[in-house]
């Protein structure tokens, strides 16, 4: 990506409010272990190109979601916004801050306004600790030793979560999933931050506790002025709570706009079969199924040209051959594909009559 592409990027919420986070071609790469005899063999090195130069930004009091399927580098991409895990290359502001130039205390303190919701509340959650001990982690670790303190902090977290300051002596096992999360989040907003992760925050938890998950990250995001990265598979969750939408194919972003541009109006291959999956009528309703066949390819060695070739129903030898440029086609809709002016033309036709 040139300079100028990802200016361009950058750009795509700047006329509306400053960045809490920005994150400049980011790259993270896992390196593959290949054993005591690949090393006789003298082979090459292997990595897994989990980020391969990702560029965006996210306002504050921003919900920017990241949507693809299982492998496409979301939650990589998550954890390195948080440089919970350092990028390979790259640059993360956060708050106007360059994260990788700050000392370690520096960032500790940096991290206060930085927290992470994760997938399932069940395996996040010690089992063995009280909930009002979980809960006040983040207040321990920046030092707060007073107990009454603590306790009125916890006390205040459960209720804006839609809890009982009575059950903080209680043990994870003793809630509901639904609840479980509920705590997870407590947890995450008890040092009342700017910005937080949510990963799959609904994935785990039964269709009719969803909705009030969600709902509940909506009033606490207007209480607290806080920002979200959303990462999710769901593209209809994303729809619900996100004001921008990336959607993240093998670790690319191959389309960014707002959200109701994106479900409307989806201009990359990928995303169109995303919304078509989706089990909601009017989402799909006047949208044949987008036939595309084939998983994910391995990261480890992704497709050349455009990494959607594989699997994509518009391909040609071009896209085999040439990265596609991420493109404005108007109204900050960000496309990475080749012929997406031709994709949308045709999607017309696949409208069906009513």
């Amino acid at each position: 990506m040139t300079l100028e592409q990802k200016q361009i990027v950058s750009d795509i919420s700047a006329d509306s409010g400053e960045f809490l986070l920005q994150v400049d071609n980011l790259q993270k790469h896992f390196p593959v272990k290949g054993g005591f005899f690949a090393k006789l063999r003298g082979r090459k090195p292997e990595f897994v190109h989990a980020v391969d130069g990702v560029t965006f930004s996210i306002k504050r009091n921003e919900t920017f979601a990241i949507v693809g399927e299982s492998g496409s580098g979301k939650t990589t991409l998550g954890l390195s916004a948080l440089r919970l895990i350092d990028p390979t290359s790259g640059k993360i502001f956060f708050d106007s801050h360059e994260t990788e130039k700050l000392s370690e205390k520096d960032m500790r303190k940096l991290r206060r306004d930085m927290q992470i919701v994760f997938q399932d509340p069940s395996s996040s959650l010690d089992p063995h600790k009280r909930i009002v001990d979980s809960i006040s982690e983040p207040l321990r670790a920046i030092g707060t030793k007073n107990k009454a303190e603590i306790r009125r902090s916890v006390a205040e977290a459960l209720k804006a979560v839609g809890l009982d300051e009575s059950q903080m002596n209680a043990f994870p096992h003793q809630f509901s999933g639904g609840q479980r999360q509920r705590i997870s989040i407590a947890r995450a907003i008890i040092l009342k931050p700017k910005f937080i992760v949510l990963d799959e925050p609904t994935s785990s938890l039964d269709a009719s506790v969803q909705s009030q998950i969600l709902l509940l990250l909506q009033q606490l995001q207007e209480q607290y002025n806080l920002s979200y990265l959303l990462i999710t598979h769901n593209i209809s969750v994303a729809r619900y709570l996100a004001d921008r939408i990336a959607v993240m194919y093998l670790g690319r972003f191959v389309e960014i706009a707002k959200t109701e541009d994106i479900m409307t109006e989806p201009l990359h291959p990928y995303t169109q079969m995303l919304i078509a999956s989706v089990l909601e009528p009017e989402v799909g309703a006047h949208l044949k199924q987008v036939e595309i066949s084939g998983e994910i390819p391995s990261p480890i060695n992704p497709p050349s040209g455009c990494r959607f070739h594989t699997r994509c129903p518009y391909a040609k030898q071009k896209c085999s051959e040439v990265q596609p440029e991420f493109r404005d086609l108007g109204n900050k809709h960000f496309v990475e594909c080749h012929y997406a002016e031709e994709i949308a033309l045709s999607r017309k036709n696949l409208l069906v009559e009513a």
